[in-house]
């Protein structure tokens, strides 16, 4: 549903406001989109994953007198596998709602959840 003319101006006026306030602001975010934030939490959960195995094996392997560590090494693993599917998920479910993977569709479906639904008439 496309926004009223009133809406949209108050929408131009609210990004105006923005780019004066903090450009810098206004900059990241026309420069980083929904999936590049995806992808790069994907990155850091491979990342950790991969730190988790590390010191699981190390510390199981070559110093078995600190278990903890070990321990806490798969805690790691199992957190950020976790943190990656979710990831995952989420990407999926944005590509089968709107095949978009940008900032202003992400608004848009904020916004339209925030909407209120038009007032339906009483029946008699």
């Amino acid at each position: 549903m496309p926004l009223s003319p009133d809406e949209q101006r108050i929408l131009d006026e609210i990004e105006q406001r923005l780019a004066e306030e903090d450009p810098r602001l206004v900059e990241a975010v026309s420069r980083t989109s929904l999936y590049t934030h995806l992808a790069r939490r994907i990155k850091w959960s491979l990342l950790a994953f991969a730190v988790g195995f590390l010191m699981l094996m190390v510390f199981l392997m070559i110093v078995p007198d600190m278990l903890w560590v070990a321990a806490t090494g798969f805690g790691v693993m199992l957190i950020y596998r976790y943190l990656k599917q979710l990831t995952l998920d989420q990407m999926r479910a944005m590509q089968q709602q709107s095949g978009r993977f940008s900032l202003t569709g992400l608004l848009a479906r904020l916004a339209g959840r925030f909407r209120t639904p038009p007032a339906t008439p009483p029946s008699s």
